[in-house]
């Protein structure tokens, strides 16, 4: 589980972990102000000038880059960078990094990355988040550290620690505790579950309660360990 979390993790955002961490060096020292509007080709290259130490509140419209500590409103650039919480709309086709907290919807066609938390709906092609509260739908993988909510993705779903809610991918589900309702076309695997897991294999290492559906269903602490079509604890 830790090798597909270090790999696709690496694959993200090798290509722009040295603008984010220039990013940050630069806004480390906090906000100079705020603008309602700011428009970039790059940033720094936008106005107001270098508006990487200006809060937005309102329209933060960009070509290639946009950095901010603080975006209230509407975020659009093929990249987008916010360091402090960020509260609205944040569309970057290429990738969109938040430092802190997210508010709202992020949408992308590579990736999504938060290092705080995610309050809301989220949509790209890949998702790597410390905390999600609402959805998370991407089309290669979700992976996060907790989960509250929906995980959807045509490939994987992984959450390091626990998840409440519901996780449905085309391939593979992971979590450690599961509580709600894991649904793969493949493969569906926790270490403890409270609920339900349907997939084509099943795998719970312990169940206080629930049960699973599919063709091999495992259940490491039942009486009967291997079920087929449906197991349960008993």
């Amino acid at each position: 589980m830790k090798t597909i979390r270090t790999l696709c993790l690496a694959a993200a955002v090798a290509a722009v972990a040295g603008s984010i961490r220039a990013q940050e060096e630069e806004i480390e020292e906090g906000a100079v102000g705020w603008t309602p509007i700011a428009v970039s080709l790059a940033s720094p290259v936008q106005l107001p000038w270098g508006h990487a130490r200006w809060d937005v509140f309102g329209l933060d419209l960009g070509i290639f880059y946009n950095g901010s500590p603080k975006v209230y409103g509407l975020d659009v650039a093929c990249a987008t960078v916010c360091t402090d919480d960020s509260i609205g709309l944040i569309v970057g086709p290429v990738f969109n990094y938040a430092a802190a907290d997210v508010y709202g919807m992020r949408a992308t066609l590579i990736a999504n990355i938060c290092r705080g938390s995610v309050y809301g709906l989220e949509a790209g092609g890949f998702g790597y988040n410390n905390y999600v509260c609402g959805a998370n739908i991407e089309f290669l993988g979700s992976m996060c550290q907790r989960l509250t909510g929906a995980a959807v993705s045509l490939v994987f779903t992984m959450a390091e620690e626990e998840t409440y809610g519901c996780t449905i991918a085309g391939g593979v589900n992971l979590a450690p505790k599961a509580y709600g309702c894991q649904v793969a076309g493949v493969f569906n695997m926790t270490d403890e579950l409270h609920g339900c897991q349907i997939g084509l294999v099943n795998y719970a290492r312990e169940c206080p309660w629930g049960f699973q559906i599919g063709l091999v269903n495992i259940i490491l602490d039942n009486k009967i360990k291997v079920l087929p079509i449906i197991n349960g604890y008993f």
